[in-house]
């Protein structure tokens, strides 16, 4: 058997990145065109990553494409090897002031635009020649950019798997209970989520933390029944306008509340009976990134200050 050392010494990120391309479009005309390759460049590579590891990594024939069950093996592990790597070129780069780098966050929609304004004006202050770039997306979306080394860090909201990302807790957030004010739930003290008829909790669509967020302040009978009868909507804003139109009530975060997002409107926030449902915001990033230290200790800081205003 070949030395493990060996092979790995041989092994190109060109060629992982061809693997990951063709995993991520299952077509290998779109993933030439996505590595700027000709399309017997990529199939050469990938060949070639075959020979080399000697395993058949892709399947292809006239109707499809697909990974085989260790090419979805090597694709996970491509991905933290093309992250570290980003890591290691940033790291060399910035080496001499990640004061005066970029740094690439990431944010949930629930997240953004309650506390960004305040966020970039204290990383201003403090950083004064960071720049900082934000990509507003859904916790899997960033998840999947910060593993990748896309991003450096993201702003979610906690209980999410984050994998083998890191996750470094910043503040907890109360979740609010709202309703019309005309609403007879707004009339009943102790309400509890479990007191919530089918069809009056409202949720966000599929892909936002929050919706699961909600869902898991219920019993597992109750979520089931909530979920398939549940109104949805794309964004809080929307969520309030139909609470405001009387089709139900939602949960809240305090940070958007706080922010007056039920301005102009006859929603009331109604108390909930002990313990409040609650959810915990964090930054994620890697803990192989080249500016661990200065996340820690210039990032965080400023991040836990946007609870306070």
């Amino acid at each position: 058997m070949s030395n493990p050392l060996t092979l790995a010494s041989n092994l190109s990120l060109k060629q992982l990145t061809y693997l990951l391309a063709i995993a991520e479009t299952l077509n290998f005309t779109r993933a030439a065109e996505q590595c700027f390759v000709t399309q017997s460049t990529l199939s050469g590579g990938l060949a070639e990553l075959e020979r080399q590891l000697g395993v058949k990594l892709v399947e292809r024939d006239r109707q499809r494409v697909a990974l085989t069950p260790i090419g979805q093996q090597v694709v996970n592990r491509a991905r933290a090897l093309l992250a570290a790597s980003v890591d290691l070129v940033r790291m060399t780069q910035e080496s001499c002031d990640p004061h005066r780098g970029e740094l690439h966050l990431g944010v949930i929609p629930t997240i953004a635009p309650f506390v960004l304004g305040r966020l970039l004006n204290l990383l201003r202050k403090a950083c004064p020649d960071l720049s900082v770039a934000v990509r507003e997306s859904q916790t899997h979306v960033l998840l999947e950019e910060v593993g990748k080394g896309e991003l450096d860090a993201a702003l979610l909201a906690l209980p999410i798997d984050a994998g083998k990302l890191l996750t470094l807790p910043l503040f907890d957030e109360v979740l609010q209970l709202v309703a019309h004010a005309d609403d007879p739930m707004a009339q009943r003290k102790n309400l509890k989520i479990d007191h919530i008829q089918e069809g009056q909790l409202l949720l966000l669509e599929k892909g936002h933390c929050l919706r699961d967020h909600a869902l898991a302040t219920c019993s597992a009978q109750k979520a089931a029944s909530i979920e398939s009868h549940s109104v949805e909507a794309t964004n809080l804003s929307t969520m309030v306008q139909l609470v405001n139109a009387g089709l139900g009530c939602a949960l809240l975060p305090d940070m958007a509340i706080r922010a007056g997002i039920l301005k102009g409107t006859k929603t009331v926030v109604l108390p909930l009976a002990k313990p409040v449902p609650k959810r915990t915001i964090a930054l994620v990033t890697r803990a192989s990134h080249p500016h661990l230290e200065f996340l820690r200790g210039q990032v965080l800081p400023v991040l836990m200050k946007c609870d306070q205003g």
